[in-house]
């Protein structure tokens, strides 16, 4: 029998919303610190996690140049620049707000994240994008057994699992590496990573009587201290299998690859 639904906590934070970034936040690019700031702010563009917006004081090497373009971000309006670190140019890469955005935004500017090479708040890197203070990671052990189907073969079958709930996403359900059939999974060169989690070890495809089907789980050996539980196991995509957990098959959430974002 399936459960009814699936719930979990959404994202509450508004488009458009500003907050004081608490920590050090540095951007570097060819080795070179673009810019150094203790002020940067948390801005919203869209629901799923903040940017940061930097003092435009607070650069160090980094140079702007007007690129004489004016966009409608999520916080208001924006003229494009160029980037430009040492030698290293960085076209289209820095957003200094407008007016009609809010007012502690003025005289600040968002990078695109992959325009530099490496972001850190205080002294540890970040992966894919800022953090948002409001989304929480838990890896909790759990007893609830859990058995994974495809096509109605069973993958895996475990006694107990842990549970990484996080804000705004399906609850992920990690297995012990001894209770999942690896005979019948194919590695993956996919490699995703996430601020909250850290970067996946391997993907796992299956390939079954209706066909391949492709990164259906995946591992993460040195995942964050956020989620340290979840060291070496591997877990599955709901949207991508029949999942069994206390005997109840899930209902599947949309597919929105999780980006181990």
């Amino acid at each position: 029998m399936a459960v009814e639904s699936v719930l979990y906590p959404s994202l509450i934070v508004p488009v458009g919303h500003v907050e004081p970034v608490p920590r050090r936040i540095r951007g570097m690019v060819g080795g070179r610190v673009a810019f150094d700031t203790r002020r940067a702010l948390y801005v919203w563009e869209w629901q799923a996690y903040p940017q940061f917006s930097i003092p435009v004081e607070d650069l160090v090497e980094g140079v702007l140049d007007d690129d004489r373009h004016t966009e409608q971000l999520g916080a208001g309006p924006a003229h494009r620049h160029t980037l430009r670190v040492g030698p290293e140019v960085r076209a289209g890469a820095a957003w200094v707000w407008g007016e009609g955005a809010q007012g502690a935004l003025h005289n600040t500017v968002r990078f695109e994240w992959d325009a530099l090479d490496t972001w850190f708040e205080e002294d540890e890197p970040l992966f894919v994008h800022a953090r948002s203070p409001y989304a929480r990671v838990d890896a909790l052990r759990s007893s609830s057994t859990v058995r994974v189907e495809v096509d109605g073969e069973v993958l895996a079958e475990a006694p107990d699992c842990v549970k990484l709930f996080e804000t705004g996403m399906p609850t992920r359900y990690y297995l012990d590496r001894t209770h999942i059939d690896w005979a019948r999974l194919i590695h993956s060169d996919t490699v995703t990573r996430c601020p909250y989690k850290g970067a996946t070890s391997s993907y796992w495809s299956f390939d079954g009587a209706a066909g391949l089907r492709t990164d259906i789980a995946w591992t993460i050996d040195y995942p964050t201290i956020h989620a340290n539980r979840i060291a070496g196991m591997t877990a599955f995509y709901n949207e991508r299998v029949d999942l069994y957990v206390d005997g109840m098959l899930l209902p599947s959430p949309s597919d929105s690859r999780e980006s181990l974002e």
